[in-house]
């Protein structure tokens, strides 16, 4: 009786199979977490609330900017990532900031040369007493509805939809939304008197106000609507948001951030030329 053959293995690959498999390249883990933050929220304590988070960002050696008023909390911080995490942890334990939003992007180095934690008369000036954001919030739209109405060229009741630069000349030179307004203005406490220059050409229209973090164009959403524009909202989250939830779609460039890294890409990675943490336009405004 024969012995039964077995069939032959082969070696060679299957058809379906690459050439060569892909190489799964991770992004490098870098050691530096940045972080900024902004709440409006009644702070009728910032003497002794400046001494404490001083204190407690020196214990976890972060450096960066902390800036504190009447109307809420403005902030910028780097350091290793566990501290800013742990401090941010803390800040959070006082019920005023509990729900304080956090954006992150990292970086090789830190990109602040001390740490500064300042009283002022507005975390962000515009020089308009009567917008009081922590006395109501601004209408908002999320990062994801604004890259779907973009793609579909209006809003879901068939609006045009624009989208309005609340930031500087120099910081929209470095990127911005395909198409925006950008007013050319020097400083925030310009945008007002832009607004009541323009404000006829937009009406009808939906206005999505957008700046760095969101500071800024949740004020100027609460000024515009003042001003009689009817339709308009602010970004949520800001650029930086915007970048961490869609990648960047619809935008053009880089983002402009005040701290030594200059610009930051979509993917929330350092993109410009840097410049000494110390330099005298680190880390003024969001």
């Amino acid at each position: 009786m024969s012995a039964t053959r077995r069939p032959r293995l082969s070696l060679a690959a299957p058809s379906f199979w690459p050439e060569r498999a892909p190489v799964l390249t991770l992004p490098a883990v870098l050691p530096v977490l940045n972080i900024s933050a902004y709440r409006f929220v009644v702070l009728d304590d910032v003497d002794a609330l400046r001494a404490q988070i001083h204190a407690q960002a020196s214990l976890r050696a972060l450096k960066g900017t902390v800036l504190l008023a009447e109307e809420g909390i403005n902030l910028f911080l780097a350091g290793p990532p566990e501290a800013v995490r742990d401090f941010v942890n803390w800040l959070r334990s006082d019920a005023r900031f509990a729900a304080l939003e956090v954006k992150e992007s990292p970086s090789e180095a830190v990109p602040f040369g001390k740490l500064l934690v300042k009283v002022k008369r507005e975390i962000i000036r515009m020089n308009h007493p009567a917008i009081r954001p922590q006395a109501e919030r601004a209408p908002a739209v999320s990062a994801q509805t604004l890259a779907r109405w973009l793609d579909q060229g209006h809003d879901d009741e068939g609006r045009e939809v624009v989208t309005l630069d609340t930031r500087n000349a120099f910081e929209v030179d470095a990127g911005r939304f395909r198409g925006a307004i950008d007013w050319r203005i020097d400083k925030f406490s310009d945008f007002p008197a832009a607004v009541l220059a323009h404000r006829d050409d937009l009406r009808g229209k939906t206005v999505v106000s957008y700046c760095t973090g969101g500071i800024r164009c949740e004020k100027a959403a609460l000024f515009m609507a003042d001003a009689g524009i009817e339709r308009v909202m602010q970004l949520d989250g800001g650029i930086l948001k915007y970048f961490e939830e869609t990648g960047g779609a619809h935008y053009d460039g880089h983002c402009f951030v005040f701290d030594a890294r200059r610009e930051v890409a979509s993917d929330l990675r350092p993109a410009g030329a840097a410049i000494s943490p110390d330099h005298e336009g680190v880390a003024h405004t969001v």
